[in-house]
């Protein structure tokens, strides 16, 4: 007798997004960014978020980060709802790349990197500096970075800096607003082989907001397209591509698209 098939379980579920809406008060009036905006992003994946200006893909990482507030609707990050990110030990949880860098001008490389761990005044200094200097090198800096200060540094180094820091609490959620922002094309290129090495061999879930279409066709397994104020398409980028609406034909298939594209028939996606 045949044994019947057991049922393909699906991923697990790091964020959830349901009915969300995005409202700001503006010059006495409501703004709405988002409206039952819905989203899930898997364990593992490595999910870009694209939009027009002003169509609130910065808002939904802070909406992610539970520093903004939804006016309805449930954002859930690992189990939780986002809102409690903001109680203590939220780092062990998600990390964020912001766009910049966003460095203490103040700290050292090491200082910046350590700044959580040390705010959690539970572990000896030589135990913080040691952890420290295991994530400096993680992101491809020599230990002789560790005393220099950010202004230092050129743009790439801050990017790895800003990412170590991001990892000092091994979360398994990473956040990252443009990562290659500003980075010229050899930067760019060798800071997304990293972040593909990272979320491979840390098993990281990675949400990413970029414009940059050779980054996002490097690094993505999932797209979410941002448009009339909810997610107009999601699924693997050559399925993205190919729905039909004026925001995804203009951004992905005017001229900077076609030159990307290259990528994205020369590179496997996962299914």
């Amino acid at each position: 007798m045949s044994q019947a098939t057991p049922p393909v379980q699906a991923p697990e579920a790091v964020v959830e997004i349901d009915k969300l809406w995005s409202v700001f008060r503006t010059a006495g009036q409501d703004a709405v960014i988002h409206k039952d905006l819905d989203l899930t992003i898997a364990r593992g994946e490595l999910m870009s978020i694209v939009g027009g200006s002003g169509s609130g893909k910065t808002v939904l990482l802070r909406q992610i980060l539970g520093l903004e507030k939804p006016a309805r609707g449930r954002v859930t990050v690992l189990g939780k709802p986002a809102a409690e990110l903001g109680s203590e030990g939220a780092a062990s949880r998600v990390g964020m790349l912001f766009q910049h860098g966003a460095l203490f001008s103040a700290f050292t490389v090491l200082e910046n990197i350590a700044f959580a761990l040390r705010e959690l005044r539970t572990l000896p200094r030589a135990l913080i500096r040691d952890a420290a200097m295991v994530k400096l090198q993680m992101v491809g800096l020599d230990p002789a970075q560790a005393n220099k200060m950010p202004a230092d540094l050129s743009g790439g180094m801050v990017k790895r800096v800003a990412l170590a820091r991001a990892l000092i609490m091994d979360p398994p959620l990473l956040l990252l607003d443009e990562p290659t922002a500003g980075l010229d094309p050899d930067s760019a290129d060798a800071f997304c082989a990293l972040l593909r090495s990272l979320h491979r061999e840390l098993g990281l879930t990675v949400v990413m907001v970029t414009h940059d279409l050779d980054t996002l066709f490097e690094l993505s397994t999932r797209i979410a397209v941002v448009a009339d104020k909810h997610i107009i398409a999601s699924g693997r980028p050559q399925d993205v591509i190919a729905y039909p609406h004026p925001f995804i034909h203009d951004f992905f298939l005017g001229e900077r698209g076609q030159r990307a594209m290259g990528l994205l028939r020369e590179q496997p996606f996962a299914v």
